[in-house]
Order: C-alpha cells, then sequence, then structure tokens
C-alpha cells in the first residue's frame, strides 16, 4: 500500500539494488524501514511470495518496530532505490503524522493477515 503522501521525497540516505539482489534475509538483524522510492520488491515468507512492493510501499517496518531479526525476505523483482529510515525519523513521523501511523499499521496487519493463510494454508479464492 503506497503511501499517499510522500514523507520520503528528500530523504538522506538511499540504496539501490539490481534486479534480484537481496535487500534482507529472515532472520537478519536490521533496526530500519526501506520506502520503495523506485522499482519493486518482492517480500517472501518462508519462500513463498506473498507481496510485491511498488514505489511508495515499504518493507522492513516490523523489525524496526520491534527490534527482532527479520521474520521475511525481501528482494529487488526490478532495479530498485530505497529510502532508508531509522527509528529517529520513524518516531518523528509517527508522532507528527497519525496518518501515517495508522498506515503503517493498516499494511502490517494486511501482511501478518497474508503470512499466516500462508502458513495454515488457506488460498484466497
Amino acid at each position: 500500500m503506497p503511501f499517499q503522501v510522500d514523507y520520503f521525497k528528500d530523504a538522506k540516505e538511499l540504496k539501490t539494488f539490481a534486479a534480484g539482489e537481496t535487500i534482507f534475509q529472515a532472520g537478519d538483524q536490521d533496526l530500519h524501514m526501506y520506502v520503495v522510492r523506485e522499482g519493486e520488491v518482492d517480500i517472501l515468507f518462508n519462500n513463498t511470495l506473498f507481496e510485491t512492493v511498488s514505489a511508495g510501499g515499504f518493507v522492513g517496518e516490523k523489525s524496526l518496530v520491534d527490534e527482532l531479526p527479520h521474520t521475511t525476505t525481501a528482494i529487488a523483482r526490478t532495479a530498485v532505490t530505497l529510502a532508508v529510515v531509522d527509528e529517529k525519523q520513524f518516531l518523528f513521523l509517527v508522532h507528527e503524522t497519525p496518518t501515517f501511523a495508522l498506515q503503517m499499521m493498516r499494511t502490517m496487519a494486511a501482511r501478518q493477515r497474508a503470512a499466516m493463510k500462508i502458513a495454515i494454508g488457506a488460498h484466497d479464492e
């Protein structure tokens, strides 16, 4: 789900990845969230693709929030440019922009539901 407002248009730290490169793997410890500026990123849970994130979307938010290792793997589907968001930037946005926090929670809830469906072998009809 892309952000309605581009909170990250002036991001100071950007990372680029070629198509097929791993951004992070399940088990990696990484206290950053990444916002897709350009391109697409695949998110895999237990080696199963459950979401492709495009420009305006984000990955890695759960590990930033709970300070635990990633439970998913993110791989660049295409060449991608990512804005790197640290805890200080994240907390500022949550404090100053309630709609940002709500959008984050909605996306996290949708991802949790998708992962749970994969875990129990359920498929959308």
